[in-house]
């Protein structure tokens, strides 16, 4: 088994290398040999497009569906394949420079009104069907076998949503827990499906989902709705009169203030936590990855030297990444489950009988 992972090692160096030698060669045969900008690629590997890559090459992407609307109210909608390599397609562009850089523009510099599929939009469906298509597999073979232990892959998720729901979810919002259960475990499967996805270099993975800001905006934005709009009368009397002295209330409303903060406060911490640590996460093992073109751009065997330090340190980078993803869809749905069960807060007596 050493020998196998040992040959698995050295073909994927030898390889990258001689991927790295082809295209320096063929650049410098095109005369058109750029230098290396590990910033750029970093960016361009972490960020949104218009297209999905396809592996080892930055000429191709498969294309996907741009919808925009000119300033003008008409609507356009075409393949980004017409904008690439800075064409030009019924008026509009995508941005090279300045405030705009890699968005369609139209050709005045103007912004449209933009509804396009991009690769991270298009990553959010895939994760979504993935995720349905889990949980109706579950239900599709209790439907067809009765109660008969679940084979395989379904009883690898059948075990997952026993420990979510039955360790995490139950123990601490008590009977509430069948109302609530639906959302945090599709809180949980959701986030999870988007981290691995994202672990995955090629179509349909690749997309960083869960590194990407607005994505885990939208996930903290949902359990802070679920948590307010669901809250009981007495939350809302801790948060506006909470059960401190009178001189911390009133005439100055010390507390109250530092209450309301905390409402905010608890999204965004779910928000940054989950953003930092999927983003840092992608962007050391791009780091690993680039140190073998930028070493290898000066000398063969410096190049061929670093590419086995870069390597190793990469795919332990991708197993921790693994350990993760799973972690962060944990702690997201586990503080969720928290901030929901704190909006439920009742009179002791009531909070004793739950707990019976």
């Amino acid at each position: 088994m050493k020998k196998v992972i040992t040959a698995i090692v050295a073909l994927v160096i030898v390889g990258l290398m001689a991927f790295g030698y082809m295209s320096a060669s063929r650049h410098a045969a095109e005369g058109h040999e750029t230098k290396l900008d590990p910033k750029e690629v970093i960016f361009e590997h972490l960020g949104d497009a218009y297209g999905w890559e396809v592996p080892f090459s930055h000429h191709y992407r498969i294309p996907l569906p741009i919808i925009v609307r000119d300033n003008g109210g008409s609507w356009h909608c075409f393949l980004s394949s017409r904008l690439a390599d800075g064409q030009e397609y019924d008026g509009f562009k995508i941005a090279t420079e300045g405030e705009h850089k890699g968005k369609v523009v139209s050709t005045d510099g103007s912004r449209p009104l933009d509804f396009s599929i991009t690769k991270n939009a298009f990553g959010i469906f895939i994760a979504a069907i993935l995720v349905i298509l889990m949980v109706f597999s579950i239900k599709r073979w209790y439907k067809k076998h009765g109660m008969k232990a679940p084979r395989k892959g379904t009883a690898l998720l059948e075990v997952v949503v026993d420990f979510v729901y039955t360790d995490t979810i139950r123990p601490i919002m008590g009977r509430e827990a069948p109302k609530y259960a639906p959302y945090l475990l599709t809180v949980f499967f959701f986030i999870l499906t988007m981290n691995l996805l994202g672990l995955i270099v090629i179509f349909p993975g690749g997309a960083n989902l869960t590194g990407n800001l607005a994505v885990t905006l939208v996930l903290a934005v949902c359990t802070f709705l679920v948590t307010n709009l669901t809250g009981t009368k007495e939350y809302w009397k801790e948060i506006f009169w909470p059960d401190v002295p009178v001189a911390l209330k009133c005439p100055l409303p010390l507390m109250p203030i530092i209450e309301i903060f905390g409402i905010f406060t608890k999204p965004i911490a779910l928000m940054i936590r989950l953003f930092a640590n999927m983003m840092g996460g992608h962007m050391v093992v791009i780091v690993f990855i680039l140190l073998i073109f930028i070493f290898g751009a000066n000398s063969l065997a410096v190049g061929v030297g670093t590419s086995v330090f870069s390597l190793a340190f990469s795919l332990f980078m991708l197993l921790l990444d693994t350990l993760v993803s799973f972690i962060q869809a944990y702690v997201f749905t586990i503080l969720s489950t928290m901030f929901i069960s704190m909006a439920h807060v009742k009179h002791h007596v009531q909070v004793a009988v739950d707990k019976e």
